[in-house]
């Protein structure tokens, strides 16, 4: 049985529309809906859902939270799938990928982030593709941090947000600056 540590933060693939004011906002967790749509034989996933917010506010403490629920899941050789807003998953998983530097052993199991452009829910989302090829992704990779996002997987250092086109391209060296992040 493949184990996987689905962590949900928020972002795009958990905001709803709120009809009375027309707006799009991170209220009711969306990721078992997802799941419930899933055909996942021999593959047990929990899902602990840390927080629910956009990753425009996410702050250092928020990144160190996430840092340290995948380090815990990571020592006892758990496969992590995180789920993160777009804007600032780079970011985050950065934290991630130097916090299980520091802990020999913790980066022999994959900890994989993806999201959303549009919203579960919404005509035309890439949530449930991106959920379903980051749950195939931790079965196999071997380790180390990735971001698996429109069929395509990137190390975690080697990635940046292309806004004007929705999509994340491959950088040429792990340092993919904030100005790049567009």
């Amino acid at each position: 049985m493949h184990r996987v540590h689905l962590l949900t933060t928020g972002g795009t693939i958990e905001k709803r529309y709120v009809e009375q004011d027309g707006s799009m906002e991170n209220t009711v967790p969306q990721i078992r809906r997802c799941l419930s749509l899933m055909r996942l034989p021999n593959t047990e996933v929990t899902v602990e859902e840390l927080m629910n917010i956009d990753s425009l506010i996410m702050t250092d403490d928020h990144r160190k939270l996430i840092a340290q629920r995948v380090l815990a899941q990571a020592i006892e050789g758990t496969a992590v799938l995180v789920t993160h807003g777009t804007d600032t998953m780079v970011e985050t998983g950065k934290v991630v990928a130097d916090t299980l530097a520091r802990h020999a052993g913790a980066g022999n199991v994959p900890v994989v982030f993806t999201g959303a452009m549009t919203p579960f829910g919404i005509e035309g989302s890439d949530a449930l593709q991106n959920l379903t090829e980051a749950l195939l992704a931790t079965k196999l990779l071997h380790g180390g941090v990735h971001l698996v996002f429109h069929g395509e997987i990137f190390p975690i250092g080697n990635v940046r947000k292309d806004r004007e086109n929705s999509r994340f391209l491959r950088t040429e060296s792990g340092a993919a600056s904030s100005a790049n992040r567009q």
